[in-house]
């Protein structure tokens, strides 16, 4: 976790936004991963927002991995009777 967002700060200071999107989507994926859904869907998001500026067709598979979170989160959710 760390060593991604080492990689996120040197991807801001260094201007490269392809790098800082996929940082976004990986940090996201390992914190859904970890079960951190809401900070995941933040990381997500923000990776999505950028590819959609750049109109990038990585935008489409990111709104796919942001589903799935979004269902794991449901079914957690579901599971626990919130």
């Amino acid at each position: 976790m760390a060593f991604y967002q080492q990689s996120l700060e040197l991807k801001e200071k260094i201007g490269d936004v392809q790098g800082k999107t996929a940082t976004f989507a990986m940090l996201g994926q390992l914190l859904a991963a970890q079960g951190d859904f809401d900070q995941a869907l933040n990381y997500l998001q923000q990776s999505l927002k950028i590819l959609q500026h750049l109109r990038s067709p990585d935008a489409e598979i990111v709104k796919e991995i942001i589903a799935e979170v979004e269902q794991m989160d449901g079914d957690r959710k579901f599971a626990r009777g919130i």
